[in-house]
């Protein structure tokens, strides 16, 4: 890419990039914002390959505004890896279209990346976007990477608690472990809930699932405030006198302002040692 006294100019350099908003030209047609980064415009052939390679056969002569959101990303990943970059840096390339075409763009993307080998970059904030492209993930957390591997290390063996909920879909509950028993935010727990030992006296975020907690009605626990119907079971939100809030799923029939105390199944939770 670059060495002592080797600066390539911008038009030379093997980098192809797809931004948030597609960037595509809007005064040419989407054939001639292919061509723009091939040698010499590149031959019809080349281009109409790409057009059917990334689902726009047919639709070369168009302008951009002429093309719906995901077309126009669709066209931005064309025209970025027509002259076969070395890297890809992508940016956020599908948050501005709709959920369900946001599926099949990163299905495609996928695998239009492996089958030209292009290594690539992508930024984004949805961890199931990450998840659904990427081969390595680095996870930032205040400008600082605090864990690198591959989608499954991340989702079966998150390095601290914040990670464990981005990738695992898990709630954090603070805790300390007092003798045989876990006092939480969220009530006293039975230490058995935990898989492994704990040095007691010490501090623990806990790593828990709401499908993994169960609910036992007492006065003095906490309050329901929410209940969200799911078809076979619901999502309850429950609360603290302090404001704090969990979420349970449940099959049990609860109705607001009831009170119930957590019970999380044995060997659910992971904890994490507070630094």
């Amino acid at each position: 890419m670059a060495a002592p006294g080797v600066n390539p100019p911008p038009e030379a350099r093997p980098v192809g990039l797809v931004f948030q908003d597609g960037a595509l030209f809007p005064h040419m047609t989407i054939a001639k914002n292919i061509a723009f980064g091939l040698p010499g415009g590149g031959s019809a052939g080349v281009i109409e390959q790409w057009l059917d390679r990334v689902g726009l056969a047919g639709l070369g002569e168009r302008f951009p505004h002429e093309l719906s959101g995901g077309q126009q990303q669709r066209a931005s990943l064309a025209r970025a890896m027509a002259p076969e970059p070395q890297v890809l840096l992508m940016d956020e390339p599908f948050a501005s279209v709709d959920i369900v075409l946001r599926r099949r763009l990163r299905r495609d993307c996928r695998r239009l990346l492996r089958e030209a080998g292009t290594t690539t970059i992508l930024v984004t904030h949805d961890p199931e976007e990450a998840l659904d492209i990427a081969d390595h993930i680095a996870v930032m957390e205040n400008g600082r990477i605090i864990q690198f591997g591959t989608p499954e290390d991340l989702h079966e063996r998150p390095a601290s608690a914040s990670v464990g909920a981005i990738f695992g879909g898990a709630q954090i509950v603070s805790a300390m472990r007092d003798g045989d028993v876990l006092r939480t935010s969220m009530g006293v727990w039975p230490l058995s809930c935990i898989a492994g030992d704990l040095p007691d006296g010490a501090e623990f975020d806990l790593l828990v699932h709401a499908e993994t907690l169960g609910c036992e009605a007492d006065e003095a626990g906490l309050e329901v405030v929410d209940v969200h119907p799911l078809g076979v079971a619901s999502r309850l939100l429950l609360q603290t006198p302090d404001g704090k809030e969990i979420t349970v799923q449940s099959t049990a029939t609860v109705k607001e302002g009831m009170r119930y105390r957590i019970v999380p199944q044995t060997r659910s939770v992971r904890a994490f040692l507070r630094r």
